[in-house]
């Protein structure tokens, strides 16, 4: 048995929740669900770690401008803190290059990420997922025992069947779901919620397509301002996060 295993268990045994925020395809604002999320809970006072597992194309260091700061070495890594969250990503290792690895590499690399974190104690730590339901995925259901997940979805079809896809192995490997978003919202239409609630599963909240939300990426204050994160701000009551 693989060592690591158990430091992993002792490393996360102060945290509260591990939720994991996930979808079926790229860009449907999966990132900045998970990087926003994390900070509107930091700004309530709220204990939060993020991390970020996206190894091929990891962003949430960059929708809020964290950069200059890096993980200190003690018994393990500690995460810097910016903005009341301590972050850590594949980033801080492989930098701006090009991840050259697959299948037992990417899972050797989660287990040691995993390991050698120190979060400490924490309320909440989100972790931005890659998309759909390939080994990294498998592996944070295998090693995190009491991960949840959110899910989020945007009003393509594509995208819909990808997620639907997504949602059933969830369901058979008994995960829990916390329920699921519908980003990037243009018109009004229920087709989406209808869709999910026939899987089952709590729908969460429509979030209107945010055009300003580009030019708020790398400022975390202006994240906190925007139409994005007044609309993230809604599904609170409804998850029982807080």
């Amino acid at each position: 048995m693989d060592p690591r295993l158990t430091i992993i268990a002792h490393r996360l045994e102060n945290v509260g929740r591990l939720i994991a925020v996930s979808g079926g395809k790229g860009g449907i604002g999966k990132s900045s669900t998970a990087s926003i999320l994390s900070l509107s809970l930091a700004k309530m006072s709220y204990r939060v770690g993020l991390l970020d597992l996206d190894f091929y194309g990891p962003s949430c260091h960059l929708i809020l401008g964290i950069k200059g700061v890096y993980p200190e070495e003690e018994k393990g890594i500690i995460p810097p803190e910016v903005s009341g969250i301590r972050f850590m990503s594949i980033v801080y290792y492989a930098e701006d290059n090009p991840l050259m690895a697959r299948g037992i590499d990417i899972s050797n690399s989660i287990i040691e990420l995993l390991a050698i974190t120190r979060w400490g104690k924490l309320d909440f730590l989100i972790i931005d997922m890659p998309p759909g339901i390939g080994d990294t995925t498998l592996d944070v259901i295998r090693l995190l025992k009491r991960i949840e997940f959110l899910v989020v979805t945007t009003p393509s079809k594509l995208a819909l069947e990808t997620v639907k896809k997504t949602l059933e192995m969830l369901k058979e490997a008994k995960v829990p779901i916390i329920g699921v978003i519908e980003n990037m919202k243009v018109k009004d239409s229920p087709w989406i919620r209808d869709e999910i609630e026939k899987l089952g599963v709590m729908f969460l909240e429509e979030i209107d397509f945010d055009t300003s939300l580009e030019d708020c990426v790398g400022d975390r204050e202006k994240l906190l301002a925007s139409p994005f994160a007044r609309d993230i701000n809604k599904i609170f009551p409804k998850l029982d996060l807080i």
